[in-house]
Order: C-alpha cells, then sequence, then structure tokens
C-alpha cells in the first residue's frame, strides 16, 4: 500500500512533458494579386464609420427622451 502512495505522489510532482505548438504566420511578401481602387476603400471605411457612430449618435439623439422617462419612473 505505501508503495502505490509513493508512485503516485512521484506522478503527481513529476514535470509533465508539453510539446509548445509553434504557430506559423501567415505573411506573404508579394505585392497583392488585385488592387483595391479607391473607390471601394473610401465605401468600405465610411460603411465602417457609419456603423461605429451610428449607435453613439442614437443614444446622444435621444437622450433627453430616456432622461424623461427615468424621471417620470422614479416620481412615482
Amino acid at each position: 500500500m505505501a508503495l502505490r502512495k509513493t508512485a503516485a505522489a512521484s506522478f503527481l510532482c513529476a514535470p509533465k512533458k508539453v510539446l509548445a505548438k509553434v504557430s506559423v504566420a501567415q505573411v506573404f511578401s508579394k505585392p497583392p494579386k488585385q488592387r483595391i481602387g479607391a473607390g471601394q476603400t473610401f465605401l468600405v471605411m465610411s460603411v465602417f464609420t457609419v456603423a461605429m457612430l451610428a449607435p453613439a449618435a442614437w443614444i446622444l439623439h435621444h437622450l433627453p427622451e430616456y432622461r424623461r422617462k427615468s424621471l417620470y419612473k422614479n416620481a412615482r
């Protein structure tokens, strides 16, 4: 019985062999196959800008309405 406990204890204390997984970065040094034009770049950047700013603009525009609702709810 004592032999089993020491074997189990040595198994728990022994360093585990861990194999590190090396990730290879996908870096390409060639120029792009298709050029992206100024129109496409402008379109994508404007859509991204609208997507980021629209929710904040919506909240700021409706802020007085939200305040009125919270004041009415707290007055009850």
